[in-house]
């Protein structure tokens, strides 16, 4: 698959959309191929972390949506079961990632684009980076988990402004209604999202990755049932390995050094 470049360099996979010509819209090969990846990474005890990012001027555009219109006649289900497959199941992939998951925005992020990034855990933008809820553009109603993600980073009454007017929303802006972490200049995104994707790399990988559930789960939990994974976390955590050389650090005053195990 030429058309998502993938690099594993210190413990960090590196997944990069590669069809710049198009900024990046994804194809169903290309989507199968990062469900597959992502799914790979979080079976791989030494993938520690994932870096998601494109080529060019685009992070992603959305769907490649070039034959959808010679597409024959449609029956009842089909719509649902082909966004259930494709573009939900990309999203779950991202969200269900047991490694952390950065995304690295060098551009324009539309549509499924644009809540690609959203769902990943935590996202560096490029000042030239914007987001575009584009789907009132083409009549449409918004898919890949964007009514799911959007209200929890923006809150409803804001997650529906932009969705009803689709307007771009350039990286300042984004960075203020807290859809992404951080905007750095452009020449300074790849650097950036290296020296982050490092850090997670060194962290404790377990623990991360019962943090993310964690917080993935508070917002559709009752505060009973998120105790109860709070203390399931926390009993499975203390097993590992990372979790036994951090209080061994701590007590011996020193650096803890994490194995992801």
């Amino acid at each position: 698959m030429t058309d998502v470049r993938h690099e594993l360099r210190d413990h960090v996979s590196y997944l990069t959309l590669d069809r710049p010509g198009t900024l990046n819209a994804l194809t169903p090969g290309m989507r199968d191929h990062l469900v597959d990846l992502l799914g790979q990474a979080s079976a791989d005890p030494g993938i520690r972390a994932v870096v998601l990012t494109g080529t060019g001027r685009g992070f992603c555009a959305g769907a490649d949506l070039s034959g959808a219109s010679a597409a024959g006649e449609r029956i009842a289900g089909d719509v649902s079961r082909v966004l259930r497959l494709g573009a939900q199941r990309l999203i779950a992939a991202v969200l269900d990632c047991e490694k952390p998951v950065l995304a690295a925005v060098n551009g324009t992020a539309a549509g499924l684009g644009a809540h690609l990034a959203l769902a990943c855990d935590l996202v560096l933008a490029a000042r030239s980076a914007r987001f575009i809820e584009v789907f009132v553009r083409r009549g449409l109603v918004p898919d890949a988990a964007g009514a799911y993600l959007l209200p929890r980073l923006t809150g409803p009454r804001r997650a529906k402004e932009l969705m009803f007017f689709g307007d771009a929303v350039p990286a300042a802006e984004a960075e203020r209604l807290g859809l992404v972490n951080r905007v750095v200049p452009d020449a300074e995104l790849e650097q950036t999202s290296r020296e982050w994707a490092a850090r997670l790399a060194a962290g404790p990988t377990r623990a991360l990755a019962l943090t993310k559930h964690l917080v993935n789960t508070s917002l559709d939990t009752d505060r009973a049932s998120a105790f109860a994974a709070e203390s399931w976390a926390q009993e499975i955590n203390m097993t590992t390995e990372d979790a036994r050389e951090g209080l061994r650090a701590f007590t011996e005053r020193r650096e803890p050094r994490f194995r992801g195990r």
